[in-house]
């Protein structure tokens, strides 16, 4: 695998260090970003990643519960702590600390269950969305310089199509704190599913606070703007290939007090719900009152 893609799923294989004293270790490196801090979904998935190597095989992750403490560097490899705090008959629980430098950049606990059968019902996907192909590929925003361009068209592993258009210089239409983003990795994964789910955690990071913004017409250009993942809550419904076009339909529910939280949701093409999430995230905007 190369390119993009085959960036992401090298940062994902983690090496194991051999140690075994009350945790298991694992170290990784991190993938560039232009401002030389580590993406957060990218620390996300190796946590996933590294819990998942100390469980049982038929036991997938089910959910997680993490907290960005300090921003990485992506110069620096990052070293992944993972506590196996508790195994039950059907239920596993582990703790990752992701360090750099000594310090905790990430704390995460994981939940992994063998699978079950049991009562099914589900949140309807919203209708009237297009189809992924009938939206416009993504083009460099202009008037970004050539390391956003770079992200956004050359350095990305997933293919992302805003519903409702970008906003990087502008957010055009409804000011509404809700949107739809149709993903899809630029390639095949094959079939381990728990690549899969640790690569639909860290997309779900990219876009889970625009809605936030949307809601009041601002746009990722705004001089002064600062935004920072806070917390991460995530849940896996069902296998799911992130291969394959997913519809990540977004809404925030709360801003205020220099925060914002945002709830997701992962639908295929069919309308079946593979997964949910939900993020609070800072918002800081130089004089707010502005936007309204």
């Amino acid at each position: 695998m190369t390119g993009q893609l085959g960036e992401l799923l090298a940062t994902l294989d983690l090496v194991d260090t051999g140690a075994r004293t009350s945790e298991d270790i694992f170290t990784g490196p991190s993938h560039w970003a232009p401002n030389g801090r580590v993406f957060g979904g990218q620390v996300l998935a190796q946590s996933i990643v590294a819990a998942d190597r100390t469980v049982e095989a038929e036991r997938q992750v089910h959910s997680i519960h993490g907290y960005f403490l300090r921003p990485g560097d992506v110069r620096l490899p990052i070293t992944f702590a993972v506590d196996r705090i508790h195994d039950g008959r059907s239920f596993s629980t582990r703790r990752t600390q992701a360090y750099q430098n000594g310090l905790p950049i990430l704390s995460l606990i994981a939940s992994f269950q063998i699978a079950d059968a049991g009562l099914e019902h589900q949140a309807p996907m919203p209708e009237g969305i297009p189809d992924p192909e009938s939206l416009p590929e993504p083009e460099a925003p202009v008037g970004a310089d050539d390391a956003e361009s770079a992200l956004w068209t050359k350095r990305r592993p997933f293919d992302m199509r805003h519903v409702s258009g970008t906003m990087y210089l502008s957010v055009d239409g409804e000011r509404t704190p809700r949107q739809a983003v149709w993903l899809r990795a630029r390639g095949e994964i094959g079939d381990r599913q728990e690549l899969h789910r640790a690569a639909l955690a860290y997309v779900s990071d990219y876009t889970i606070l625009e809605p936030i913004l949307r809601a009041h017409g601002i746009p990722w250009a705004t001089p002064g703007l600062k935004i920072a993942s806070l917390d991460h809550g995530m849940w896996w419904h069902r296998d799911v290939r992130v291969d394959d076009w997913l519809c990540y339909v977004q809404e925030s529910t709360f801003a205020g007090g220099g925060r914002g939280l945002t709830h997701g949701r992962f639908y295929t093409r069919d309308g079946v719900l593979v997964a949910s999430v939900a993020q609070e995230g800072m918002v800081r905007v130089p004089d707010p009152s502005r936007f309204g």
